[in-house]
C-alpha cells in the first residue's frame, strides 16, 4: 500500500495555513453582532444646572429575541450601575409596561421587552454645574438576552451634554421618543377603579369604568411586581356586564404567602385611555374579601351562640332591663292568670322580635345584593361607609358616656301599645322592644351587622334569629316561670355605671375606622376627622340644651344646633365619590407634562398645613371643577412636604416663598406659571383653566 509523502519544507506552510484559517473563524465569531445593542441616550440634548434630566437605557432587539422587566418570571431583570460626576444622583429605573413572552408553542415564557425598548431613568445635576463645560455620565448595564437560547449580554454606555443655562431642547433624535415612554409609563387613571380579592389559588380583579370613555381595552393581563401572579398560567377576562372586565389569574406557588396587597401592572393591548398610548394601569391595591364561602357548622354554631348570648346582653341596657318583669306581670294580667295564655303572650311577643330582626335582615341582604351588582365588594372598602359607620359609633358611645339621652319618646309610644288589649298589644309590645333596645346596643348590633355582611345570606338570616331568641329569651322564660320575676337583681345605680362602662368599647371602634379612613384617604382623612369632631359637638349641643326641664326656647336651640352641626360635619367629612388623581411632583414631571401641551396644576401641601386641606376640599368637592379638569385632561401633580423634601423647598424658594399651601397653574405657551392666591375657591380655579 502507498502512502503520500510531504516534502519536509511543507509542513510550515501547512501549519500556518490552519493556523490563518483558524483566526479566520475566530475573527469572525467575535465581529457577529450582539442580538441586543445598547446605548445611552437624553431627553434633552443639554443639561441645565440643578435641573432633573432623563436618560434611557435603549435597548435594540434582534427579531425573537427579548430582555425582561423587573419581575422576569424567568431570567433576569435588566440592571444599571452608574459612574456620574460628583453630586449627580440617579433614580431607579422606570419600568414600561411588559409584555408576556411567548416561545414559538405559544407557552408563555417570562415578563419582558422585544423591539426598541427604553427604560428612563432620571438623573439630577448639581445646581454648581458650569455652564458652557460638558459632562459624560457612564453607566454599566446587565441584562440576560434570550431566544432559543439563553445569553448574559453588559455594555458600558455613556453619554456626553453641554451645560446650559437657558432651557434645554429636546434631542433631535430621541428625545420624542423619550417623552413618549415616559407619558406612557404605567399609572392610575381615575376613569378606572381597580379592585382585587384571593383566595388560596387564585386572584380576581375587576375592572370597572368611572366615568364615560370611549377607551376600549382589550387582550388584558395582569403582572405583579412580587411575583404573586404565576407568569406561566393562563389569565381568563370575561366582561362584567358594567362596561368593565373581570379578570382571573393563578396565583403563584412561589409567590409571596401572606400577600396583603396586589401590586403591579395591568396591560391592554390598545389603550386604558382615548386618544393616548397608556398600555399599563398601575395597580397598587389591598384585597377585598371575597365572597365568602359556606361557615363551617363548628364556627358557625360558634357564631349563634356569641349572637345569643349578645342578645341576652341586649337585656342588659338601661332603657330595656326595667321593663322585663312589667312585661311580664303584662302579660299575667292580660291573660287572667291563666298559665297558656301567659305562655301564649310570651311566643306572640318573641314573634313580634323574630319578625323585626329578620326584618333589619332582609334589609341587609337587599344592600349586600345591590352592594354587589353595583360592585361594591367588601362594605369597608368604601370610604363613605367607613364614615358613616366612625359617626353613628360616635354618637351612640356619647349616649352611653351620658352626653346626652334619647329613646324616652319610644318608650313612650311602647307603654301605649302595651296597653293594647289582646295579643296584639303583645305583638307591638315584641317590635318595640327590638326598637327601643337599638340605641342602647351599639356594642353587640354592630359585630351582627358586620357578620351579616361577610357571611352568605342565609346564614346572616340564622344569625339574626339567634340574637332575637336571645333577646327574647327572659321573657319566654319568665312567661313560663312568672314567680322567677322576684330573683331578678332590681335596677339601680350599677346599670348607670355599666352603661359608661361600654361607651369605651365604642371609641375605641371608632378610633380603628379613623385609622381605616386614613388609610384610604391620605391627606384628605384630616377632613373627616374633622367632620366626626363636629359631629360630636352638635351631639354634646342638642344634649346641653334639650336636657328634662329646658325650656321651649331652649329646646328649639338644641335641635337647630344639632341640625346645623351635623349637616356641617357631614358636609366636611363625608368621602369625595370623585377624586382627583395626584401624581408626584418634579421638575421633569412638569416639563414631560408641558411639552405634551396640556395644562399642569402643581400643589405644594403637607399633610400639617390645615389650610391646605380646606383648599382641596374647596376647589376639588366642586363637580364643575372635577368636570373641567376631567374634559381638559389637566395633569394634577402633589408636591408633598410633609416630611423634609430639598428639591421642594428649593422649588419654592424660587418662587419666594417658605411656606405652603402653594398653588401653581402652568398653561400651555407660558413661560412662568399662574400663581394662585393662598386661599383657593372653584371660581379662582376656573377662571384660570378656562
Amino acid at each position: 500500500m502507498s502512502s503520500l509523502r510531504l516534502p519536509l519544507f511543507a509542513l510550515p506552510l501547512i501549519v500556518s495555513t490552519l493556523l490563518a484559517l483558524l483566526c479566520a473563524s475566530s475573527a469572525h465569531a467575535a465581529a457577529k453582532p450582539a442580538p441586543v445593542k445598547a446605548s445611552l441616550v437624553a431627553a434633552d440634548a443639554s443639561v441645565k444646572p440643578g435641573q432633573p434630566l432623563t436618560v434611557a437605557l435603549r435597548l435594540v432587539h434582534d427579531a425573537h429575541w427579548h430582555t425582561y422587566w423587573l419581575n422576569p418570571g424567568t431570567g433576569l431583570a435588566t440592571s444599571l450601575k452608574w459612574n456620574l460626576p460628583a453630586g449627580w444622583t440617579a433614580g431607579e429605573i422606570q419600568w414600561p409596561a411588559p409584555l408576556a413572552l411567548k416561545d414559538k408553542a405559544g407557552n408563555t415564557i417570562g415578563n419582558g421587552y422585544e423591539g426598541e425598548l427604553f427604560l428612563p431613568v432620571t438623573l439630577t445635576p448639581p445646581a454648581h454645574v458650569t455652564a458652557g463645560s460638558s459632562v459624560e455620565l457612564k453607566a454599566s448595564a446587565d441584562w440576560l438576552m434570550c431566544a432559543e437560547i439563553c445569553v448574559p449580554g453588559s455594555a458600558d454606555v455613556s453619554l456626553t451634554l453641554p451645560v446650559s443655562t437657558g432651557t434645554p431642547n429636546p434631542d433631535a433624535t430621541y428625545g420624542a421618543k423619550i417623552r413618549t415612554t415616559v407619558a406612557g409609563l404605567p399609572r392610575a387613571d381615575a376613569a378606572w377603579k381597580v379592585t382585587a380579592s384571593r383566595d388560596a389559588k387564585n386572584l380576581t380583579l375587576t375592572i370597572t369604568p368611572t366615568a364615560n370613555s370611549t377607551a376600549a381595552p382589550a387582550n388584558l393581563h395582569v403582572f405583579s411586581d412580587d411575583g404573586l401572579v404565576a407568569f406561566d398560567l393562563p389569565q381568563t377576562v370575561k366582561p362584567n356586564g358594567q362596561g368593565g372586565f373581570t379578570l382571573v389569574a393563578p396565583i403563584s406557588s412561589d409567590g409571596p404567602k401572606d400577600a396583603k396587597n396586589l401590586l403591579g401592572v395591568l396591560t391592554t393591548s390598545t389603550s386604558w385611555v382615548p386618544g393616548a398610548t397608556l398600555r399599563g394601569l398601575r395597580v397598587d391595591t389591598a384585597f377585598v374579601a371575597a365572597a365568602p364561602p359556606s361557615t363551617p357548622i363548628a364556627q358557625l354554631l360558634g357564631t349563634l351562640v356569641l349572637a345569643f348570648l349578645g342578645g341576652l346582653v341586649l337585656n342588659l341596657m338601661p332603657c330595656v332591663f326595667p321593663v322585663l318583669g312589667i312585661k311580664i306581670l303584662g302579660f299575667v294580667n292580660q291573660s287572667g292568670q291563666a298559665k297558656q295564655k301567659v305562655v301564649l303572650h310570651g311566643l306572640v311577643f318573641a314573634l313580634g322580635v323574630l319578625l323585626s330582626f329578620w326584618s333589619l335582615a332582609a334589609v341587609l341582604a337587599i344592600l349586600r345584593a345591590g352592594g354587589q351588582e353595583l360592585g361594591w365588594g367588601f362594605q369597608l372598602q368604601e370610604p363613605g361607609f367607613v364614615f358613616i359607620l366612625a359617626a353613628v359609633m360616635l354618637v351612640f358611645a356619647m349616649n352611653m358616656s351620658g352626653v346626652f339621652e334619647f329613646g324616652l319618646s319610644a318608650t313612650a309610644v311602647g307603654a301605649d301599645l302595651q296597653m293594647k288589649s289582646g295579643f296584639a298589644g303583645s305583638f307591638f309590645t315584641g317590635v318595640l322592644a327590638t326598637a327601643v333596645a337599638t340605641p342602647c346596643s351599639a356594642p353587640f348590633l354592630a359585630p351582627a351587622l358586620g357578620a351579616a355582611l361577610a357571611v352568605p345570606t342565609g346564614e346572616s338570616f340564622v344569625i339574626f334569629t339567634a340574637i332575637a331568641v336571645g333577646l327574647s329569651a327572659p321573657y319566654l322564660l319568665l312567661s313560663l316561670f312568672p314567680q322567677a320575676v322576684k330573683i331578678l337583681p332590681r335596677p339601680g345605680a350599677w346599670m348607670e355605671t355599666f352603661k359608661q362602662f361600654m361607651a369605651f368599647p365604642l371609641y375605641g371602634t371608632v378610633g380603628a375606622l379613623v385609622w381605616v379612613l386614613t388609610g384610604q384617604l391620605g391627606d384628605d382623612s384630616l377632613m373627616a376627622i374633622l367632620g366626626l369632631v363636629t359631629i360630636a359637638l352638635g351631639i354634646w349641643v342638642y344634649g346641653r340644651w334639650t336636657a328634662p326641664g329646658a325650656s321651649a326656647g331652649r329646646v328649639r336651640f338644641g335641635y337647630g344646633g344639632l341640625l346645623a352641626l351635623l349637616l356641617v360635619g357631614a358636609w366636611l367629612g363625608w368621602p369625595a365619590q370623585s377624586k382627583v388623581i395626584w401624581e408626584p411632583w418634579s421638575p421633569e414631571a412638569v416639563a414631560t407634562l408641558r411639552a405634551e401641551k396640556r395644562i399642569v396644576y402643581v400643589d405644594f401641601t403637607a399633610r400639617w398645613c390645615a389650610t391646605c386641606q380646606t383648599n382641596k376640599k374647596l376647589v376639588f368637592g366642586s363637580a364643575e371643577v372635577l368636570k373641567v379638569f376631567a374634559d381638559k385632561k389637566i395633569a394634577t401633580l402633589r408636591a408633598d412636604w410633609t416630611n423634609k423634601d430639598p428639591r421642594i423647598t428649593s422649588e419654592l424658594a424660587a418662587y419666594n416663598r417658605s411656606a405652603v399651601p402653594f398653588n401653581v397653574i402652568w398653561l400651555p405657551g407660558k413661560d412662568a406659571p399662574v400663581i394662585l392666591p393662598e386661599l383657593l375657591t372653584p371660581s379662582s380655579v376656573l377662571d384660570v383653566v378656562k
